[in-house]
């Protein structure tokens, strides 16, 4: 059998590679990484063996997997397509700006002043018991989370974030998204981790940090309005009760900076 390669079938497999990059960019550091390792493994495999090897009686096992998985998966990412189509539709994610995040990281890190200015706030926070919820996005855009609250936009400022969190102020409810060396947004609403075995003594506030942790490569701190410790989220794993140069070295480690 001739094998033929006409240029619509570079094309085709061009678009292919480019829409399974941006998914893998997409899913990269959430628990929805290992998933779309173990579907792409399986579509390869699938591929192999009705188009390649033609096993017939395998491939049909597999096309019906394949056919009902389809709608198995839209259920399971069901918020990542969410995201997808309202990145889609909206200006800031149009297609030229999908073209140039292929090409360039256009993520701003923190600089150190930064830092101290975000330790700074906890330290005073945990002193006086003021609940806080601080979200700072990695290599994933939380546009969709930020929508959800109240835009700030602001320079990062120990002042401004005690005063957001102040029990008194209309934004201390729900979290603070801090990205791109500015506070972007506040009283934003983060989903809810469905673990089971997390102490009765942790409250939303740190379920709520442990479920955008789960589902994103963001970093979150949380300062305990019972108790005043200060705690780490990152990767859906907690740390409870960090000393101030342990939040520091945390901010420095994960966000690059010297």
């Amino acid at each position: 059998m001739r094998f033929s390669f006409r240029y619509i079938d570079a094309i085709d497999i061009f678009i292919v590679a480019f829409l399974l990059f941006l998914i893998y960019k997409s899913s990269k550091g959430t628990t929805a990484m290992r998933l779309f390792a173990g579907v792409l493994i399986f579509v390869v495999c699938w591929l192999l063996v009705s188009f390649v090897f033609q096993m017939q009686l395998l491939g049909a096992i597999m096309d019906q997997i394949v056919n009902v998985g389809a709608i198995a998966l839209i259920v399971l990412f069901q918020d990542e397509i969410r995201q997808f189509f309202t990145n889609i539709g909206s200006h800031e994610g149009s297609i030229s700006k999908l073209l140039s995040n292929f090409y360039q990281q256009t993520e701003q890190k923190m600089v150190s002043q930064d830092v101290m200015q975000i330790v700074i706030a906890c330290k005073n926070m945990a002193n006086e018991k003021v609940g806080a919820l601080i979200v700072i996005p990695n290599s994933m855009d939380l546009r969709y989370i930020m929508n959800t609250g109240e835009d700030i936009d602001a320079k990062i400022s120990a002042r401004l974030i005690e005063n957001i969190f102040f029990k008194n102020s209309p934004l201390h409810d729900g979290a603070m998204v801090i990205a791109n060396k500015k506070i972007k947004a506040a009283s934003c609403i983060l989903p809810v981790t469905h673990k089971s075995n997390i102490p009765a003594e942790l409250g939303l506030r740190h379920r709520a940090a442990i479920g955008i942790s789960e589902k994103t490569d963001a970093s979150v701190i949380v300062v305990s309005e019972e108790t005043g410790r200060v705690s780490w989220v990152q990767g859906g794993e907690i740390e409870v009760g960090i000393s101030q140069e342990r939040l520091e070295h945390l901010l420095a480690k994960h966000t690059d900076i010297p």
